[in-house]
């Protein structure tokens, strides 16, 4: 994965449904949430006129990142689940789709790029990164739709 510009991709594209300059989320190796504010960050070598994306590969260096490529929130009543990205989707889910996958919370999406590495991870974060337990989940792969969806949209962000 070609990093800079798959940051690059995302944020060109963010404006719908996230702050570009929140889009970048650090999580610790515990996969606990740290700071999405990466202007604020001065460790790490970085200095005052690098760029968002420059920014973000001298954290890499020494922590996860993750990128947010939207939100998705279930629908128990109907077993759905709404998507909300660039575009939005919603999705009728079978009972054990919805079994494996719902939340009782709305949860944002998107990838963990592995620290000092190209290798990334499709999860979720919980919506309110100010909770003391605020953290990423993997989102386990399968041939379920909702994962299909959200796999997806990560194939058309992730440039190679």
């Amino acid at each position: 994965m070609k990093i800079k510009e798959t940051i690059e991709n995302i944020r060109a594209s963010c404006d719908n449904y996230v702050d570009p300059d929140l889009v970048a989320t650090v999580i610790h190796d515990n996969y606990f949430m740290g700071s999405n504010n990466i202007y604020e960050f001065d460790q790490f070598d970085i200095e005052k006129d690098d760029s968002f994306e420059e920014r973000i590969l001298k954290i890499l260096k020494h922590e996860n990142i993750f990128l947010n490529l939207g939100m998705y929130a279930f629908i128990p009543v109907i077993n759905e689940c709404d998507i909300y990205s660039t575009e939005d989707f919603n999705l009728k889910l079978t009972q054990e789709e919805f079994d494996k996958y719902a939340n009782e919370k709305e949860r944002v999406f998107g990838i963990l790029l592995k620290k000092d590495s190209e290798d990334y991870l499709i999860g979720s974060c919980d919506l309110c990164g100010c909770s003391i337990d605020a953290s990423f989940k993997e989102i386990e792969p399968s041939n379920f739709d909702f994962f299909k969806k959200i796999e997806e949209i990560v194939d058309n962000k992730v440039i190679y």
